[in-house]
């Protein structure tokens, strides 16, 4: 790229900044947890509608996907689930086309008591923004926008297609982004911006969930011997599925990217409920369950492996051996990727292009990671033929109590990714 051009767009980015924080700290104000991403989709949309992009606003169908490579299965209704795509057409078609993926929808807060401010009241501190979900991912749509921002402000735009798209439901099924490929959008690279520190993902887990359903036997606390206590029944389940965590993390089972990682597939009972009365054996309890699994791994046997677990170890109890627990998948159904699996002239051309920006904002060699955990870059990757980029800042204790983000971290992949695109889709006058 022109040094003089490639200064240009570092600079634009510094110039917008302060108005990309003031971005982020609103669109982190919006409590999107599950189900109630309408405010914040609805505030995506009017940004990229006052950019002059199309904007395709839609609500998920599960029957149109639900045949789909990739489908989670869903508990309830999918009701208010609706994806924003903001797509840039390019006068000249002369560049590559390219995906600007991120995820609207956030974890929930946990207590609030837990919290030193609240989680949807952003604030600024020592050079970090704090706020559930702006790390995990509002700091990333905000890049993609303003990397795009930034090449307008110089009178430059993206010479390929460039579609932005803001999805739901990443944190629990990754629908959102199976939507928009249902939806016919597809391109020849995308990028997600999820926050793992400014390194290039080469591989990512699988994750599967799912609940198990144990009945018990119930009586007066009075008179226990004579019942049979469906939480207590899960301990042995537990202690099952954990010994088959164990067995999944042998050195023999590792997927090449995670040979010297000793531990990377983690069992979590995320959720337990059960019974009804303090003075009563209770009579039911259902767990839910998150298991990982490596790329390659077969997600059908996996699943058959946990139910036989399970299956097992309840023949070895005395009272679920005559009532077997019931075992119901839902929710993450996830394959798990590997970038670096894929020898394609597409994906070589790809991270090279992101070498060089990230080397160009930095001064530095871009740093590899193969995380522990999911993101919807398989979607892309083994569904669509399309090299999938996971490149974002750096953040903390997502998922956990005052979630922050590095504004500086920020600043550096918004600059990376405008030099990104202007390499991979080339650039044309705006």
């Amino acid at each position: 790229m022109d040094p003089e051009l490639q200064t240009r767009i570092l600079s634009a980015v510094n110039t917008l900044f302060d108005r990309q924080v003031d971005f982020l700290t609103e669109l982190t104000a919006h409590p999107s947890t599950r189900g109630n991403e309408q405010s914040a989709q609805a505030f995506m949309a009017g940004e990229l509608t006052e950019r002059g992009m199309e904007v395709d606003e839609w609500q998920i169908d599960v029957a149109e996907i639900s045949h789909m490579p990739g489908f989670s299965p869903v508990i309830g209704n999918c009701e208010d689930a609706r994806n924003v795509v903001g797509t840039h057409r390019s006068s000249r078609q002369s560049g590559r086309s390219l995906i600007l993926n991120g995820h609207i929808d956030v974890v929930p807060e946990g207590p609030l008591d837990m919290w030193d401010r609240p989680p949807f009241d952003p604030h600024v501190s020592d050079g970090w923004l704090y706020g559930r979900g702006a790390g995990d991912m509002k700091a990333g749509l905000a890049s993609n926008l303003f990397a795009l921002d930034a090449l307008r402000h110089i009178g430059m735009a993206p010479a390929a297609d460039v579609f932005f798209q803001s999805v739901v439901e990443e944190e629990c099924t990754g629908n959102g982004a199976l939507a928009c490929l249902a939806r016919g959008y597809k391109a020849d690279a995308a990028l997600i911006p999820e926050p793992f520190e400014e390194k290039l993902v080469t591989a990512q887990l699988g994750v599967i969930w799912f609940q198990v359903h144990l009945k018990g036997l119930p009586t007066h606390v009075a008179y226990a011997s004579n019942g049979a206590n469906a939480i207590e029944a899960a301990i042995p389940l537990i202690n099952a599925l954990h010994a088959m965590e164990d067995r999944w993390n042998a050195p023999s089972c590792r997927h090449a990217e995670y040979a010297g990682h000793s531990h990377a597939l983690n069992l979590n009972i995320g959720k337990i409920q059960g019974g009804d009365w303090t003075s009563s054996v209770p009579a039911w309890c259902v767990m839910d369950v998150r298991m990982a699994i490596f790329p390659g791994q077969d997600i059908a046997t996996a699943k058959a492996g946990i139910e036989a677990v399970i299956k097992d170890a309840a023949r070895k109890n005395a009272f679920l051996g005559n009532g077997l627990p019931e075992v119901v998948h839902h929710g993450f159904n996830a394959e798990g990727y590997a970038l670096s699996d894929d020898r394609s002239h597409a994906a070589k051309q790809a991270i090279d292009a992101l070498e060089g920006a990230h080397l160009a904002t930095t001064g530095q060699a871009l740093d590899r990671l193969a995380i522990t955990a999911t993101t919807d870059a398989r979607f892309f990757g083994l569904y669509a033929d399309t090299p999938a980029l996971v490149y974002g800042p750096r953040a903390e204790a997502i998922h956990g109590f005052n979630e922050r983000v590095e504004l500086e971290s920020i600043r550096r992949i918004t600059q990376s990714t405008a030099l990104f695109i202007a390499n991979w889709c080339g650039i044309e006058e705006a």
